[in-house]
């Protein structure tokens, strides 16, 4: 029986091993990554489990735990014990970042187990291309916006290496003053998430650019690899200096991209109304469901509860 004993801490020092299951067993939300979870683990305190092949997740906020579908093989009894966890251990909702398939597989085993959209933690997914190109009229207002940017702002492109750390981080330090990110809890915590990033960023293997305006850098974008098709935008950062920056710094990353990734997965909105707005008006191929269980569904379906 899983018990939260069989958890550990997810630390920097089990790259290796989430590299190697991921390779067997690809993500498809961000919220799964390595990277997400060491970034943000001072705030949602990520924790895993191997059992049978399979990678077990949970997160604690605010006391809160919840725990994730098995990562693996799709074995029955790793499910049911997961289950079986979540209503001992988890708050009210203790199922979470349930994605399609995985919520699939468990309705074909608990077909009377219902299952809560989580809006807020769907995921943007675009075309490369269409970020990139920024074609047809749907696009128009947004390339006359990166037009001026360009005309006016004379950017440097750069890619982020070894070499130009130290100054990402310089500029993130300066972003953070201008957002006054110590006046805003949820501000702090992603300061931190994207500070250690950078901190990490050869360990982590990431991917990033770097945006120069006015002889510094104005803007930043740090991305990885997701699955085979799909790569995640972690972090997008600019500095207001120049008119229409993250446009620039969007469609940049696009660029880099194209020829290795047909998707972009540009993470959640987490319910905040301008940024769903904004997600929204770069025209989404389509947004990755996930899916939530409540406590009181899991103990009707596991009557031994």
């Amino acid at each position: 029986m899983l018990t939260k004993r069989d958890f550990t801490p997810v630390t920097i020092g089990d790259k290796n091993f989430f590299s190697n299951h991921y390779r067997k067993y690809p993500q498809v939300h961000s919220d799964n990554t390595f990277t997400n979870m060491v970034c943000w683990n001072p705030y949602a305190h990520y924790e895993y489990a191997y059992v049978h092949g399979n990678l077990v997740l949970s997160s604690t906020i605010e006391e809160k735990t919840a725990f994730r579908p098995p990562i693996g093989n799709h074995d029955p009894r790793v499910l049911e014990d997961v289950m079986r966890l979540a209503v001992s251990e988890g708050d009210e909702n203790p199922l979470v970042v349930i994605d399609p398939a995985s919520k699939a597989w468990i309705s074909s085993l608990y077909p009377g187990l219902p299952f809560q959209p989580d809006r807020d933690y769907f995921e943007y997914v675009y075309r490369t291309r269409d970020l990139a190109e920024l074609p047809g009229k749907k696009y128009q207002t947004i390339r006359h916006q990166l037009n001026r940017f360009q005309k006016n702002c004379m950017p440097v492109i750069e890619p982020v290496t070894a070499k130009n750390l130290n100054e990402v981080m310089e500029f993130l330090v300066r972003w953070c003053e201008w957002r006054q990110c110590e006046k805003e809890p949820w501000l702090a915590h992603e300061r931190d998430a994207v500070f250690y990033a950078v901190s990490h960023f050869m360990d982590l293997g990431l991917m990033g650019l770097a945006i120069r305006v006015n002889n510094g850098i104005g803007a930043i974008a740090i991305f990885e690899p997701l699955n085979e098709t799909t790569a995640v935008v972690h972090f997008e950062k600019g500095l207001p200096e120049c008119e229409g920056i993250y446009k620039a710094v969007n469609a940049e990353t696009a660029h880099l991209l194209l020829d290795r990734f047909e998707y972009i997965n540009r993470e959640s909105d987490m319910g905040v109304p301008g940024l769903r707005e904004a997600k929204m008006r770069y025209q989404p191929d389509h947004l990755l469901e996930v899916y939530s269980v409540k406590k009181e569904d899991l103990r009707n379906v596991l009557p031994s509860v």
